[in-house]
């Protein structure tokens, strides 16, 4: 069994909205020849197995692993398809590594969606298919109700979910990737298109096109390969059920479970002080509001008003999503949550340039799968082994 396991390479291409030069399969292939080379690996030497995380719907083409060997290398090897963000692909390749099984993992995540005619009504397809799909229910409509569910209960305020658009925006001017990085107002934000009142169309991330690709190793491989590896201190999943029905509307006990799970493998117990930065869900602003709270970070209801007093800008007490997050950067479809790691590692390699973070030793990542789901991964990053 392998108690320790690291990122050894990051690898990424795309994050534009369109890429009609390419196709999905070539961003795959150029992700994935950049993370070997960062990690220092031949794929068919010393991979010895591979994650994709990839939803048939949103692929259009069924069996989508059939389509992902040639372009990661991994010819005659195992391929294991996760159906979910890609947080849980990054999870699935720590358990592999973990069991002892194997040493040498890599994870590929990409989207495409500019391929996409119909995202919304694709995605609906994600809906209780009795009691819920019938009525037609946009995503962004489901999110709207949860947002003002939200705001009721918390105490939250309209200009605080704006606030979130103007920091990760304005943050995003410092990030080569990001594709929808700008200077507004928490005004421009209000005044903006609407979507699904209360959600403004600012308020929601835009999709980009983009691959994603890591390579993870077991202590022992990665003291081998990496000079500059970032160890996984602690990870931890949770899952409920889709239906609308069932569920709370106004926190996230499913971002709790997970964020506790990984806490107590990373030995945290209060992630306000041993956290050095995070890189959270925020494919609607409110969620960034409601993650924090439910990561623990701080109460219910006290996200909005510390984050209107600096506390998550990236000189702040508590950075979160430096990178720009999914509003400013765009929205990886399923690679989402591979993006959020990527920016870790970065961060914690000191590699992230113009957004870089000073003096970070420990960060945390967070994403979420999407309306309808109750389902999020969370996991915690070390540059410092043990």
């Amino acid at each position: 069994m392998n108690k320790e396991v690291a990122i050894i390479g990051v690898g990424w291409s795309g994050f534009h909205p369109s890429t009609p030069e390419v196709s999905y399969k070539e961003l795959m292939y150029a992700a994935a020849v950049r993370a070997y080379a960062d990690a220092g690996v031949d794929p068919r030497r010393d991979i010895e197995s591979f994650v994709t995380v990839a939803e048939d719907f949103i692929e259009g083409t069924s069996i989508f692993d059939e389509y992902v060997p040639d372009q990661l290398g991994a010819a005659l090897k195992s391929v294991h398809t996760i159906t979910g963000d890609g947080l849980h692909g990054l999870a699935t390749a720590y358990m592999l590594i973990r069991t002892g099984v194997f040493d040498v993992v890599a994870v590929e995540g990409h989207s495409k969606a500019s391929n996409i005619q119909t995202l919304d009504s694709i995605v609906g397809h994600a809906q209780d298919p009795v009691l819920n799909r019938p009525l037609r229910l946009n995503t962004h409509f489901v999110a709207g109700l949860e947002m003002q569910r939200y705001l009721h209960d918390s105490g939250s305020s309209l200009e605080q979910c704006a606030a979130v658009v103007v920091k990760n925006r304005h943050n995003a001017l410092k990030n080569p990737l990001a594709s929808y990085s700008a200077n507004l107002t928490a005004e421009d934000v209000m005044q903006g298109p609407p979507l699904a009142w209360p959600l403004g169309r600012l308020e929601t991330a835009t999709p980009v096109d983009g691959s994603v690709v890591i390579v993870l190793a077991s202590g022992r491989k990665a003291a081998e390969l990496s000079d500059n590896p970032v160890w996984i201190a602690g990870m931890g999943w949770c899952n409920g059920s889709a239906s609308l029905e069932s569920r709370e509307w106004s926190t996230l006990p499913y971002v709790e479970k997970a964020a506790q799970m990984a806490y107590r493998q990373a030995g945290i117990g209060d992630p306000w002080d041993e956290v050095d930065f995070a890189e959270i869900d925020d494919t609607y602003a409110y969620k960034e509001l409601q993650s924090l709270e439910a990561l623990g970070i701080c109460a219910f209801g006290e996200a909005g008003e510390l984050l209107m007093q600096g506390a998550f800008d990236p000189y702040g007490e508590f950075p979160v999503n430096a990178s720009g997050g999914s509003l400013g950067v765009g929205h990886l479809l399923d690679a989402t949550g591979l993006h959020r790691a990527l920016e870790a590692v970065l961060q914690l390699r000191g590699e992230a340039g113009a957004h870089q973070i000073e003096d970070v030793h420990t960060g945390l990542v967070q994403s979420w799968r999407g309306v309808p789901t109750t389902s999020a991964a969370v996991a915690i990053f070390d540059n410092q082994e043990g």
